[in-house]
């Protein structure tokens, strides 16, 4: 899975049970269970949605951006078309732009039935890497 050495512990991608499965800068593939992460009606919590897509977003734009850039979000949209109860859903990320300065996606997330469950889109912003960084 992926490591942060600063803040092994922190993680947000660990809290919400994302595993990813694939990467590579034109696809990336990762999952997340319902359970654990669902609002007060015991739907999938939108955020978790947005939180699925940002990450597998985000490794994609830096996947593109490095060696000699960085991402940082900029800018994410979800549209949540039904409800995922229970199971695990999977998020497919792909470009739809990358550029110097910017990068966008589109994650695709379905649940186990292959119903699709939420569709976003997201922004990054590629900047110099700090130095040191």
């Amino acid at each position: 899975m992926l490591e942060n050495a600063q803040f092994p512990d922190e993680q947000l991608y660990d809290r919400m049970g994302i595993q990813v499965t694939s990467w590579d800068p034109d696809r990336v593939v990762g999952t997340m269970p319902v359970k654990g992460n669902r609002q007060p009606y015991g739907l999938l919590h939108g955020g978790a949605n947005a939180v699925l897509a940002e990450t597998l977003g985000s490794i994609a734009a830096g996947l593109h951006a490095m060696p000699e850039r960085v991402a940082v979000g900029l800018e994410l949209s979800c549209t949540h078309h039904r409800a995922a109860r229970d199971g695990v859903v999977t998020g497919v990320c792909v470009p739809l732009h990358r550029g110097r300065s910017t990068a966008t996606y589109e994650i695709v997330v379905t649940d186990e039935n292959g119903n699709r469950t939420c569709t976003a889109r997201l922004t990054c912003l590629l900047r110099e890497r700090p130095p040191g960084g």
